[in-house]
C-alpha cells in the first residue's frame, strides 16, 4: 500500500468497526490483517495475551502503532482502549508517532561509552542534523540514543531497524548513511504510511482530568515529598461519599485507619 497522509488527529482514532469507508487506508488494512489477527488471538488461552503480537503486526504494516491500530486491537480483544494504550505506552519498541524509514539506535551505556560512543553519537547528530528522538526533514532517518544493547564485546554498537551493527567508526557511519540514501543498504527500510514530524516523542497528557484530579496543584503527579497533590486526591476519595462508594481503598471504608488531619486540613 502506498503512503497516505490522513487528516485524522495523531492521538485520536477515527476507525469504526461498523462503518466501511471505501478507499480508506486503515479500513483496507484492517480487512487484510483481520484473518492473521484472529489466528494470533487463537494461539492464546487468554485473548489479551495477543495484545503485543497484534501491536507488532500493525506496526509492521503502518510503521507505528497508530490510534486506529490501538482502537482495532481493543475491539478485537474486547478490551477497553485504556488497557491497550497503557500497555503500548510502556514499551519503547512501539512507536506512537510516525518515525523514519530507518530507526538508528546508538547504545550510550558504559562499555560503549568507554569505546567511543560519545564520538559516534556526536558524529550521527552532526551528519544527520537532528538530535535524540528526532527525525530528518525527508522522513528517512529517526535517531535515538538508547540504553545497553547487550553487545558489550563489540562496542560501540547500534541497531538499525533492530538489526545489530558492531564496532562502529565514522567511516562505517558514512558508508551506512550513503547506502540508505541510495536504497542499497542491507537492512530493509521500515514502512511509512504517514509523514513523520521532527520529534516523535509523545509528551505527557496535559488535557482534561477526571474529577479526582481537578483542583489539585499537579494532577500528573501522584504526590511525594514537597508535593501535596496525591494527598489532596486521597482525601477527596476518603471524605467524599460519591468517590468513596466506588473505591476499594481501605481508608474509605475503615475510618479507624485514617491518621489525624494536619494543619492544612489533610490527612
Amino acid at each position: 500500500m502506498s503512503a497516505v497522509h490522513d487528516s485524522d488527529n495523531e492521538r485520536v482514532a477515527d476507525w469504526d468497526p461498523y462503518i466501511a469507508r471505501p478507499g480508506n487506508f486503515f479500513d483496507e488494512l484492517f480487512v487484510k490483517l483481520k484473518p492473521e489477527c484472529e489466528e494470533l488471538i487463537g494461539l492464546y488461552e487468554d485473548s489479551r495475551s495477543a495484545l503485543i503480537p497484534l501491536a507488532h503486526l500493525f506496526q509492521e504494516h503502518e510503521g507505528y502503532t497508530s490510534p486506529n491500530a490501538l482502537a482495532a486491537i481493543a475491539h478485537l480483544l474486547g478490551q477497553p482502549l485504556s488497557v491497550v494504550e497503557s500497555t503500548i505506552s510502556f514499551y519503547t519498541l512501539f512507536y506512537r508517532k510516525p518515525v523514519g524509514r530507518y530507526m538508528l539506535q546508538v547504545c550510550r551505556n558504559l562499555s560503549c561509552l568507554m569505546n567511543g560512543a560519545e564520538e559516534i553519537m556526536a558524529y550521527f547528530r552532526e551528519h544527520l542534523g537532528i538530535g535524540h528522538l528526532e527525525t530528518t526533514a525527508d522522513g528517512l532517518f529517526s535517531y535515538e540514543e538508547v540504553e545497553c544493547l547487550a553487545s558489550c564485546d563489540r562496542a560501540p554498537c547500534m541497531q538499525v531497524n533492530l538489526r545489530f551493527k558492531y564496532d562502529l567508526t565514522p567511516k562505517m557511519i558514512d558508508d551506512m548513511l550513503a547506502a540508505m540514501r541510495a536504497g542499497t543498504y542491507d537492512v530493509k527500510p521500515r514502512p511509512q504510511t504517514k509523514a513523520p514530524e521532527r520529534r516523535w516523542k509523545v509528551e505527557a497528557e496535559t488535557g482534561r482530568k477526571s474529577a479526582g484530579g481537578v483542583g489539585v496543584s499537579n494532577p500528573n503527579n501522584a504526590g511525594g515529598v514537597g508535593d501535596r497533590s496525591g494527598v489532596i486526591m486521597l482525601d477527596r476519595i476518603v471524605s467524599d461519599t460519591a468517590f468513596a462508594a466506588r473505591s476499594n481503598e481501605r481508608l474509605a471504608h475503615e475510618p479507624q485507619l485514617r491518621p489525624s488531619t494536619g494543619d492544612g486540613g489533610h490527612h
